[in-house]
C-alpha cells in the first residue's frame, strides 16, 4: 500500500511544495503528532468506518515531521486483519438484526406476504432487500452466512423458503377484513394486461393476489415481477358487497379471487390486442391431434432392431469393428 501525496501548492512539514500528481485525498492532521504530518493508514482506515477511538495507541505510530507515511503491503495485512474482522462481523450482526424485522415483526412493510406458516422465499426476499437504501450488497451467500452464526437458531430454512422462529405478526385467512379503503391498487405484469382486463385475477389455490391502498407500494410489489408494471385499481368497497373476501396483513390487503368487472386500468394498447387475437387465430388454425382408432398403433423407433442402417451423418463410434465381424462370419 503506497500513502498519499501532497496537494498541488501544498507545503509538507520538510517545507517542500508537491506538484500535485497522484492526489487521492485532500490533507489531513495526525491525531498524535499534532503536526501537518499524514495520517496513518490504520486511522484513516478507523475514521471511514467508525472505528476511531481517541487516546488509543495504535500499532503503527504517526510518521515523524518530513517523513511519509507509506506502509509496505505486509505491514497492512498484518494490523489491517483484526479491524476488517471486526467491521466485517458488524455488517453480518447488521444483517441479521434487518432480516428478523423483516421476516418476524413487519413484512408488509416491505411488501412481503409470507404463506400461512411464514416462509418466505429467498428470491422475494432479497427482491424487498435490494429496494432498501444501503442493502443493495445483500446476496445469498451474506444471508448464508447469517444461518452459519451465532444467530443460527433464530432462523428456519427449509429447501428454497426461510422463516423466523419466533414471529410477532399474525396472518388470519379465516376472517374476512371489515373496514376496507374503497380502492386498492396492485402492480402487475405487462404482458398479463390484457387477461387480467378480460379474465379478472385469479392467482389459484392457495394463493393471493397481494393489494395496497398506496400506490408506491403497488408499484413496488409490481416491480419484482416486471420492470414496468401496469398499475390498476380494484374496486374493494364494491367487490365486498358482492361477496368478495378480502383478507387484511398490516398495510397490506389479500384477495384470492378478483373478477373484471372489480377491475379499472389503462386500456390495452391496440399493438398488443392485435398480437393477441393473431396467435389465437394460429392456435385454431393447427390441426387437433386425432385420436388411435381401435386396432392402430404407433411406431417407435427405439424398439427398431437395426436402427443404425439407416441413421445420415457421421456414424456412430464402432461400426467399423462389427462389420468386420460381419464379414468374417460370412467366409
Amino acid at each position: 500500500m503506497t500513502g498519499d501525496r501532497w496537494p498541488k501548492g501544498a507545503k509538507n512539514p520538510a517545507g517542500n511544495t508537491s506538484s500535485g500528481a497522484g492526489i487521492v485525498s485532500r490533507p489531513r492532521f495526525c491525531r498524535q503528532a499534532g503536526n501537518r504530518s499524514r495520517v496513518t493508514a490504520e486511522e484513516n482506515f478507523r475514521r471511514y468506518y467508525g472505528l476511531f477511538r481517541p487516546g488509543e495507541n495504535w500499532p503503527n505510530p504517526c510518521p515523524a515531521p518530513g517523513k511519509s507515511a507509506i506502509l509496505s503491503s505486509n505491514n497492512w495485512k498484518k494490523w489491517d486483519h483484526p479491524l476488517r474482522k471486526r467491521h466485517h462481523q458488524i455488517k453480518v450482526d447488521s444483517l441479521s438484526r434487518f432480516l428478523l424485522y423483516i421476516l418476524g415483526r413487519r413484512p408488509d412493510e416491505f411488501g412481503i406476504a409470507p404463506d400461512p406458516d411464514g416462509f418466505v422465499t429467498f428470491k422475494e426476499l432479497l427482491q424487498a432487500i435490494h429496494e432498501e437504501d444501503g442493502w443493495r450488497y445483500v446476496r445469498q451467500s451474506h444471508i448464508n452466512e447469517v444461518l452459519l452464526g451465532k444467530d443460527r437458531p433464530l432462523f428456519q430454512v427449509e429447501e428454497k423458503r426461510i422463516r423466523v422462529v419466533e414471529k410477532k405478526w399474525h396472518l388470519d385467512l379465516d376472517t374476512p377484513a371489515t373496514s376496507l379503503p374503497p380502492v386498492l391498487y396492485t402492480g402487475i405484469r405487462k404482458k398479463a394486461h390484457p387477461v387480467v382486463m378480460e379474465k379478472g385475477i385469479h392467482p389459484g389455490a392457495g394463493r393471493h393476489a397481494v393489494l395496497s391502498p398506496d400506490k408506491r407500494m403497488a408499484m413496488r410489489i409490481g416491480k419484482r415481477r416486471d420492470h414496468q408494471p401496469v398499475l390498476i385499481e380494484i374496486m374493494s368497497g364494491a367487490a365486498q358487497k358482492c361477496g368478495i373476501r378480502f383478507y387484511a396483513f398490516g398495510d397490506l390487503f389479500l384477495c384470492p379471487d378478483i373478477p373484471p368487472e372489480m377491475i379499472s386500468g389503462p386500456p390495452v394498447p391496440k399493438e398488443n390486442q392485435e398480437r393477441r387475437d393473431a396467435e389465437g387465430k394460429k392456435d385454431r388454425a393447427q390441426p387437433r391431434q386425432t385420436e388411435f382408432s381401435p386396432g392402430s398403433f404407433s411406431l417407435d423407433m427405439s424398439r427398431d432392431p437395426d436402427r443404425y442402417r439407416r441413421l445420415k451423418g457421421k456414424k456412430r463410434k464402432g461400426w467399423k469393428e462389427e462389420a468386420r465381424k460381419v464379414r468374417k462370419r460370412k467366409r
